[in-house]
Parts: C-alpha cells; sequence; structure tokens
C-alpha cells in the first residue's frame, strides 16, 4: 500500500501532528516537495506533500486561506508547515482553511528537517514500487505457467482473473479464440466495432459505456495473428499495463508456434492416451502435468463415433478445451478431460462436432473416476454409446435397464422378448403381466390399476400360468418375465406409428 498521510503521522521519529483537515488522513502521498513562493501550484503535478516554513503563506487571513485554497485546487495532499524556523504556531487561518478544504496540514517540530520528512515519503515510494514489480513478476509467472497448461485459453482465463476484467482474444477473421469473464458477449461486440481502428494503430482503448476497452494486435512475426481485447471497470495501472504487454507477448508466441511443433504435441498426447489405456506403462507425472491432469484427479472419458475427420475432430477439441487427452481407435475417437465441469464441456464439443459435420454425434461419456481406473471408464463411456441408440448418452444418468437395453438392436430384442411370444394373442395378457409383476404379485393392487374386478384379475393370471408353463412363483422367473416385458415395451415403442 501507498503512504498515506495518516501514515505519515504515525512516523513517531518525525514527530508530525494533524491540526487540521484530519477527514483527508487517507490520503495518498506520491511526492514531498518544500517549496516557499505565495503560489507553488504551477510546479505541483497533483499528489504531494507541501512543505513549508511559512515564509509566504500570507501575512493576514485572507492571504493565508488563499494560499491553502490554491494548495487545495492544486490536488495536494497535504501541508507541512515547520513550526521553528519563520512563525511559532500553524496561523488559525490555515488550520481553518483546511478543516474547510479536507486538506490536512501538518505541524512540524523544530527537531524535524524537511530532508527527514522527504526521506520517509521516499523510502515508503520505493518500497511500493517493489511490491509493485514483485506483483508483475508473479503475475507474470501464473500467466507462463497458464501457457503451458492451457495454452491460449489458460492466458486468458489467468489475465482475466488477475484483472477482475472480460478478456477476448479473436484470430485476423474475428473468430472467437478464446474468452473469460463476465462480458464476453459485449467485448466481443466491441472488437468488431473497433477492428479498422486497431487495424489502422496496432493498439487502440476506447470508452464502452462506464468500462474501458484495450485492444491490441498480437504479432510475433510480421503478419498480425489476431487481437487481444481487454474490458475493465476502470482506468489500468503501469502494472496491469505491463501484465497485459506479457500476455500479448505470450499469446503471439503460441499463435506462431511452428506447425511441426503442433503435430509433435499432438502425436505425443496421443501416446500418452494410449499407454494409460492399455496400461502398458506408467506415464511420467510431468507430461500429465504438461496436458493439464493432476496423476491423482478424477477424469471423465467420452468416446466419439461420427465425429467427422480426425483432423477436423482435432482442431475442434483444442478450440473448446483447455486440458485434455485424445486418440484415434478405429473409427472411434476416446476423449479424457479433468472432471471438474468436464460434462458442460464433453456437451460443447459434442454441439461443436454436429456443427462442423451436420449429423449427430454418436457416443457417450463415463461418470468421473480416478485416473489410475481410465480403462473402467473408457468401458462406461462404451456402454452409454450402445445404449444411447444413435444419440450421444452420459453413462451416470443410466439406470440398470438403460444398460441392459437401449442401444439392443430390434434382433436383440425380439430375442429377449421371446418368453411373451406365447402370450401375444391376447391384448390384456401382456399388460396383465406387467400389472402383476409390477406390484409384486398384489392381485387386488394390479386389479385396481388395470381398473378391472379382481376376479378377472385371477382368471386372466390363470390363463397366462398356463400359457407359459409356469407358476411366476420363482423370482428367477419373475425377474426373466420382467426383462423380456421392457424388451417388448422398447419393441413395441420402435414400431412404424
Amino acid at each position: 500500500m501507498a503512504l498515506t498521510v495518516r501514515d505519515l503521522a504515525e512516523v513517531d521519529s518525525l514527530g508530525l501532528v494533524v491540526v487540521a483537515g484530519a477527514q483527508g488522513a487517507d490520503r495518498e502521498i506520491s511526492w514531498a516537495h518544500a517549496i516557499e513562493l505565495t503560489d507553488p501550484t504551477p510546479y505541483l503535478a497533483g499528489g504531494e506533500l507541501v512543505m513549508t516554513t511559512g515564509i509566504n503563506i500570507g501575512a493576514d487571513a485572507a492571504a493565508q486561506h488563499a494560499y491553502v485554497a490554491r494548495l487545495a485546487a492544486a490536488g495536494t495532499v497535504a501541508l507541512a508547515v515547520d513550526t521553528g524556523t519563520t512563525i511559532a504556531d500553524v496561523p488559525p487561518a490555515v488550520r481553518a482553511a483546511g478543516d474547510e478544504f479536507g486538506l490536512p496540514v501538518f505541524e512540524v517540530p523544530e527537531s524535524t528537517p524537511f530532508i527527514a520528512i522527504a526521506r520517509v515519503v521516499i523510502d515508503a515510494l520505493k518500497a511500493e514500487e517493489l511490491r509493485s514489480v514483485q506483483r508483475v513478476v508473479d503475475a507474470q509467472e501464473v500467466l507462463a505457467r497458464a501457457t503451458l497448461r492451457g495454452g491460449i485459453p489458460g492466458v486468458v482465463g489467468a489475465l482475466a482473473e488477475r484483472l477482475s476484467a472480460t478478456v477476448v482474444v479473436v484470430d485476423p477473421d474475428g473468430t472467437v479464440l478464446a474468452a473469460a469473464g463476465s462480458a464476453q458477449e459485449r467485448l466481443i461486440a466491441v472488437l468488431g466495432e473497433q477492428a479498422a481502428s486497431t487495424r489502422r494503430h496496432g493498439a487502440y482503448v476506447t470508452a464502452d459505456g462506464d468500462a474501458y476497452v484495450t485492444i491490441q494486435n498480437l504479432r510475433a512475426a510480421q503478419p498480425v495473428r489476431g487481437r487481444l481485447a481487454v474490458r475493465t471497470s476502470g482506468p489500468m495501472s503501469n502494472a496491469d499495463r505491463l501484465l497485459i504487454a506479457h500476455a500479448v507477448s505470450l499469446i503471439s508466441i503460441a499463435i506462431e508456434k511452428p506447425a511441426r511443433v503442433v503435430d509433435a504435441e499432438q502425436l505425443l498426447r496421443i501416446a500418452v492416451t494410449r499407454e494409460m489405456l492399455t496400461g502398458a506403462g506408467s506415464v511420467d507425472s510431468a507430461v500429465l502435468r504438461y496436458f493439464g491432469f493432476e496423476p491423482d484427479g478424477d477424469v471423465v472419458v467420452a468416446s466419439f463415433t461420427g465425429a467427422g475427420p480426425l483432423l477436423a475432430a482435432e482442431h475442434v477439441l483444442g478450440r473448446v478445451l483447455t486440458s485434455f487427452l485424445m486418440a484415434p481407435t478405429g473409427d472411434e475417437i476416446v476423449l479424457v478431460v479433468p472432471a471438474g465441469g468436464s460434462r458442460r464441456r464433453i456437451r460443447t464439443v459434442v454441439q461443436e462436432l454436429e456443427q462442423q459435420t451436420g449429423v449427430p454425434v454418436r457416443g457417450g461419456m463415463s461418470r468421473p473416476v480416478r485416473l489410475a481406473d481410465l480403462h473402467t471408464a473408457l468401458e462406461q463411456a462404451r456402454i452409454a454409446a450402445h445404449a444411447g441408440a444413435g444419440r450421444f448418452s452420459d453413462f451416470g444418468e443410466l439406470g440398470p435397464m438403460g444398460v441392459l437395453l437401449d442401444g439392443r438392436s430390434v434382433a436383440e430384442l425380439r430375442v429377449l422378448a421371446a418368453p411373451l411370444d406365447s402370450l401375444a394373442g391376447g391384448d390384456e395378457l401382456i399388460p396383465t403381466l406387467a400389472a402383476f409383476l409390477g406390484r409384486n404379485g398384489q392381485m387386488e393392487a394390479a386389479a385396481a390399476e388395470l381398473t378391472v374386478h379382481r376376479h378377472t384379475m385371477r382368471n386372466r393370471m390363470r390363463r397366462i400360468c398356463q400359457l407359459l408353463g409356469d407358476d411366476l412363483e420363482s423370482a428367477d422367473t419373475r425377474a426373466q418375465l420382467w426383462l423380456a416385458l421392457k424388451a417388448w415395451q422398447l419393441l413395441e415403442s420402435r414400431r412404424p406409428g
């Protein structure tokens, strides 16, 4: 924190006393300046502590009031009046004016030289500068780590968090490459409006209502590769500007990354994924962290089919996801992502792939599992894909019947429903059996569900037992018939009309 008037008054070695304008005690001091002019304001920039022996503050109350008024209007933070050289006390008119304008007035004892006050102020400013530089260095390290872990989206997210801002990166055509923050749509619109100005000037600052928008071109070589836009609620500090410049450099380098490096990274990603899926050997934790995974963290696995050409699918994954592993296996693409927020991200991938291919993407995703249980998660994803019957499905949303029956072919369902073939002649028999099994063999409850008399229910069940050749007392028989009923219901739902 910068040095305030209150902080300066609390330095015991100086012995300063605030005798007026105490309401301004929390103002920050930007400099300390000793000046003995009747009107020092032409030489002030605002934010200074003005120090005077009182020789030219005015001979009467009106002149003294005017002197303080000029200082207040010039943005002076405080006035320090020496009481041992020219005057013995701070004049009443100066005190009154300090209270009137909220300008703190220090009484400086005879034993305190101005240079001692200036040294305290300068030391505090130097310390604040060092802290500011350290904050920038720390923030730059955060951005660098974000680049290694998450690429351009990682940098954008880290910058938005550090500046409490909205940040967007677009390519030369205006396609959004990464975005973070609460006002993304508004900032994207401003980027479109200011495109011509950015192309002319390279860097551009504009107002957007009460907010400030900074736009900069991204380039590591001569061609412009895109633009970075930052929307903040107020003007940025020098430290903030340095951080943005660092982010511009990191993003520009990432955009300019040679194609061979990108290809090598993707080959490594595929190799790591296959190694983990086959369990042929352990993967180094540093490699996992490079791709954004914690070795002891949870992951979700997705299996895609019908996702279109592999290179196009890889582009979608790289654009939507910051941390992922993937590998093609035949006509299937296996995707692994960290568990946090994974379902939303995978659904976004599905939507992007469907927009790209124009056809529904088939597949499924697993429940969260430990990274060591990747093979189990892949089995869950494939079960969900099989149960999805041509759509993308979530294993966590499947019940036992969904796992067993959803996604079965008509031929398979007919085999499972075959135990009911002998009942197909009577329209009322299969619904009667369903009510009986659903009510745990309670005749009266099943009759009430079907709105028939209990004697009718008993007669129907007697006929069903005869046709099936079984008294239905066995739990195994009931379980087999319940599965057959579910298969029969699925067959009925698939009949045309």
